[in-house]
C-alpha cells in the first residue's frame, strides 16, 4: 500500500485546520430506509470496531451473508468480543425496540444471534434476549459516522465569499489545491475499497463497486443490494443461470404474461423466466421491492434493465476482466475490455419491453466507462498499491452533475477560467472534495467559512 503523497497530507492538514464543527447549512437531512442502512453496514461503511451498549469492545471479524430466509438479516457472521470470537447471526434494525416489536425474542430463528445493531435508541432500556433468555449484545451505530453520508444535492447558489479571492489567484495555485484535494479524495476511495476487500474479498469488492457504478445516480442502492444478495461467487457457480437470477432478484420477472413483450423479445424473456422459475421459491425473500427502483427521468441508455444486462455480461466475462486488471497497463486494458463487451439482447434493446433499437448499442457506453474508471478502477489500483496518478490525471471529464455545477458557481462564479478548473476528472474530484469539506460544512452562509483565508495561504 502506498503512503499518502505530500500534497495529500498537506490537503488533509489544510482541511482539518479549517474544519467547521457546526451543523451544515446546505445538507438536507432525510431518514434513510432500513435496506439502505443494511447495505451500508454490509459494505463496512460504519466501520468494524464498536462499543456495545454495556461497554464491551466489539470487532466484526466476518460480516456473514445476507439471509435468504426468515430470520436475522446476516447469517454466518463472526464477532470478537473482548478478545473472544463468537459466531452466529446479526440483526440490523432502525430502533432498539424492534427486537421485541418484530417478535425476534420468541422466534427460534434468532436463537444464534450474536449482535443486534440499531440506529435509534428509545427512551426506555430494551434488553435483547433470545427465546432461551440469552442476552444478545447491542450496538448502536451513528449515521454521522458515515463519510459523505446521505448528502442531498442543493439548488444552484450564488457565488460564495471565496469567489473574489479565487478570481485574483494565479491559475496554477488554484489547480494546485484542486490537485491536492483530488489526491486526498482518491486515497479515501482507495481506503474504502481496501476495507470492502478485507470484509468480502477482492473480487467481491470490485463486483459490488461495479454494480454500484452501473446503478448510475438514481439506482445505486438497488444495484448495491443485488450485488450483496447475489455475490459474485454465487453467480459464477450458477453459470448460464446467473443472468436470470439477477433479473429475478431485481423484480423484473414478476409478470409471466409474454404478450406484454415485443415479438423479438419473447424468447429472451421466456428463457430468463424458465430459469428463474426453478429458483424463485428459494430466492423469493431476496427480491427487491418495486418502490426501490427509479425508472423515470433517465435516458433510455441508463435504464436499470440495460445496466443489469451489463452486470450479467461482466459476470460472464469475469476471467477476462481479471486478466485486464493484471495487465501491464491495467487502466488501458480495462477500458478496452469494457468497450468491446457485447450481449445478444442488450446490444440491441433499451428495456425488456422496448422495440429493437435502430442501431447497435454499447453494453456500457463511453461516459459510463469514464465514471467506472474514475470511481472503481483507479481507486482499486490505488488500493492495490499501484502508483497510477499520472494516468489518473489524463482522464478527461465526461459528465457533470448538479452538485458539481453548484460547486463551480459558489467557488468560481463568473470567472472565465472556470472551464479550465473542471476539464479533467482530477479537477472535478478535487472541486467536489472542497465543496463537501467547506461549503457543506458551513452554516454561516459563507460569512465564517475559513476556506477563502486558507486558500490565500496556499502555495502552488
Amino acid at each position: 500500500m502506498l503512503a499518502p503523497s505530500p500534497s495529500t497530507a498537506r490537503y488533509q492538514e489544510f482541511r482539518e485546520r479549517s474544519r467547521v464543527k457546526e451543523r451544515a447549512l446546505f445538507a438536507t437531512p432525510r431518514n434513510p430506509n432500513e435496506l439502505e442502512l443494511q447495505a451500508r453496514w454490509f459494505a463496512g461503511d460504519f466501520g468494524r470496531r464498536f462499543r456495545s451498549a454495556d461497554g464491551k469492545a466489539i470487532e466484526i471479524v466476518q460480516f456473514g451473508t445476507w439471509n435468504r430466509e426468515a430470520g436475522p438479516d446476516f447469517q454466518g457472521a463472526a464477532i470478537n468480543v473482548d478478545g473472544e470470537v463468537k459466531r452466529g447471526s446479526i440483526e440490523f434494525d432502525l430502533t432498539d425496540r424492534s427486537w421485541e416489536s418484530h417478535g425476534h425474542a420468541i422466534n427460534p430463528a434468532f436463537e444464534d444471534a450474536v449482535l443486534h445493531v440499531f440506529v435509534n435508541a428509545s427512551e426506555h432500556t430494551f434488553f435483547t434476549r433470545t427465546r432461551a433468555n440469552r442476552n444478545v449484545l447491542q450496538v448502536r451505530v451513528d449515521l454521522s459516522s458515515l463519510a459523505d453520508a446521505f448528502a442531498s444535492n442543493v439548488p444552484l447558489a450564488r457565488p460564495g465569499r471565496c469567489h473574489a479571492p479565487l478570481k485574483d489567484l494565479p491559475e496554477e495555485r488554484v489547480l494546485s489545491v484542486l490537485d491536492a484535494a483530488s489526491r486526498f479524495r482518491l486515497d479515501r476511495k482507495a481506503a474504502r475499497f481496501r476495507a470492502l476487500a478485507d470484509n468480502h474479498g477482492a473480487d467481491e469488492a470490485i463486483f459490488q463497486e461495479l454494480a454500484t457504478a452501473l446503478g448510475y445516480k438514481q439506482n445505486k442502492l438497488p444495484f448495491t443490494l443485488i450485488a450483496q444478495r447475489l455475490p459474485l461467487a454465487t453467480l459464477r457457480k450458477e453459470g448460464d443461470r446467473a443472468e436470470a437470477l439477477l433479473f429475478g432478484v431485481a423484480g423484473f420477472l414478476e409478470a409471466p404474461d409474454l404478450a406484454v413483450y415485443a415479438k423479438e423479445t419473447r424468447a429472451y424473456v421466456r428463457d430468463l423466466w424458465d430459469q428463474w422459475w426453478a429458483r424463485r421459491d428459494d430466492l423469493q425473500r431476496l427480491v427487491l421491492p418495486p418502490k426501490l427502483w427509479r425508472l423515470g427521468g433517465a435516458r433510455p441508455l441508463n435504464h436499470p434493465q440495460r445496466r443489469l444486462g451489463a452486470l450479467a455480461t461482466l459476470v460472464r466475462e469475469w476471467n477476462a476482466l481479471q486478466a485486464a486488471l493484471a495487465a501491464a497497463e491495467p487502466a488501458t486494458a480495462l477500458r478496452r475490455f469494457l468497450l468491446r463487451l457485447e450481449h445478444p439482447f442488450w446490444s440491441h434493446h433499451y428495456t425488456l419491453t422496448s422495440a429493437m433499437a435502430p442501431n447497435k448499442l454499447a453494453v456500457i457506453g463511453d461516459t459510463r466507462i469514464a465514471e467506472i474508471m474514475a470511481n472503481v478502477v483507479f481507486p482499486w489500483l490505488r488500493a492495490s498499491g499501484a502508483d497510477t496518478w499520472p494516468d489518473y490525471q489524463k482522464l478527461p471529464a465526461r459528465l457533470t452533475n448538479r452538485r458539481l455545477e453548484t460547486a463551480v458557481t459558489r467557488l468560481f462564479g463568473d470567472d472565465p477560467r472556470q472551464r479550465t478548473f473542471v476539464r479533467t476528472v482530477v479537477n472535478q474530484q478535487g472541486l467536489l472534495q472542497i465543496y463537501e469539506d467547506f461549503c457543506l460544512q458551513d452554516n454561516s452562509d459563507c460569512a465564517h467559512c475559513p476556506f477563502p483565508e486558507q486558500m490565500q495561504k496556499w502555495t502552488a
